[in-house]
């Protein structure tokens, strides 16, 4: 077994807001090995985007801070590094697709001025070679007329062609690992299973592990070779893809596999029934049910998840879940 490429271990990071002190992301874990593609999950405001944040050492201060834990690259605590440190790190070794093209692409700059300065920054090449090498990567993404792209600015892009833009800058000193930030939230079906492509293809090419943040559990199927399940900042889950979708543990994990619409069902003329959905809301972190977070939504609910807070521990061949009453194996 080789040694993780990314190991975080323990993971907290805390806000500061008018009405108190808030976890965001709360004794969190896992590991990337090289090469390979972990998939995070979870309803909106579970903490995915502020746990890739944190790994990046972007969480704005104030009013966020990493308040415990470890960040292990490669055997490294960034959490340890002066910021000069890191920075040579961000976006040489580990890089970030963020969700937002339009508002993480500077309007006033080309998107060949943009590229470039990842590479003038971090390979030290002049602005000629800068450009050589941005007009090279918009043709690595799949940029028609990249000569002439190369000059133009965000706004006179579509939105696939943005998302390419930003997986571009991503990509161009080569890191080692990707976090993608759901990276197709935006985009109509067709260009986001062309982004998905992309990113596979490249993977593949460049050897490099991928970190994909995403609500779409089809991505993940598609996509991902491990996956770990966020739900109100913590861990509920963690497996590979084929367990999860098989045999999940947790009963969060089994509403959201349900609550996907089956091709199967409607092949078989039951597509007009309901879909099946998860009762109730996402506690506010500023009200967090005593004991198990999803206890008031939970359908195997004991009385036991209402004073003890489960940890994350084994259940099955590789697969770890946060839950008094896990689901049996079907």
């Amino acid at each position: 077994m080789s040694e993780p490429l990314l190991e975080v271990r323990g993971l907290k990071t805390r806000f500061s807001l008018e009405g108190g002190p808030v976890l965001a992301v709360d004794d969190v874990s896992f590991s990337i090995p090289p090469g390979g593609t972990l998939g995070v999950v979870g309803e909106s405001g579970c903490g995915k985007s502020v746990t890739a944040l944190s790994i990046m050492r972007l969480v704005p201060d104030p009013p966020g801070r990493v308040v415990g834990g470890e960040i292990r690259f490669k055997g490294k605590n960034l959490l340890a590094l002066s910021e000069p440190e890191m920075r040579r790190i961000r976006g040489h070794h580990l890089s970030m697709i963020f969700q937002e093209p339009m508002t993480s692409l500077n309007p006033v700059y080309t998107v060949g001025e943009q590229i470039g300065e990842v590479a003038r920054l971090h390979q030290g090449l002049d602005r000629k070679k800068a450009k050589e090498r941005a007009v090279e990567m918009l043709r690595q993404v799949g940029i028609p007329a990249p000569e002439q792209r190369v000059d133009a600015y965000p706004h006179q892009l579509s939105g696939g062609m943005r998302q390419r833009v930003m997986i571009a800058m991503a990509l161009a000193c080569n890191p080692e690992l990707v976090i993608a930030d759901e990276p197709t939230t935006a985009l109509d079906v067709t260009i986001q299973a062309q982004i998905l492509d992309l990113l596979k293809r490249l993977q593949a090419e460049r050897g490099m592990a991928v970190m994909l943040i995403t609500h779409d559990l089809g991505v993940v199927a598609e996509s991902c070779d491990a996956v770990v399940v966020m739900y109100a900042g913590r861990v509920v889950e963690q497996a590979s893809v084929r367990t999860l979708f098989r045999q999940p543990a947790h009963p969060y994990t089994a509403g959201l596999l349900r609550s996907i619409p089956s091709f199967h069902a409607v092949q078989s003329g039951e597509g007009r029934e309901r879909l099946k959905t998860i009762p109730g809301m996402v506690p506010s972190l500023r009200r967090l049910p005593t004991g198990c977070r999803f206890r008031d939504r939970c359908e195997r609910a004991l009385e036991v998840c209402a004073r003890v807070d489960p940890p994350l521990e084994a259940k099955r061949d590789g697969q770890s879940a946060a839950c008094h009453n896990p689901v049996p194996v079907p």
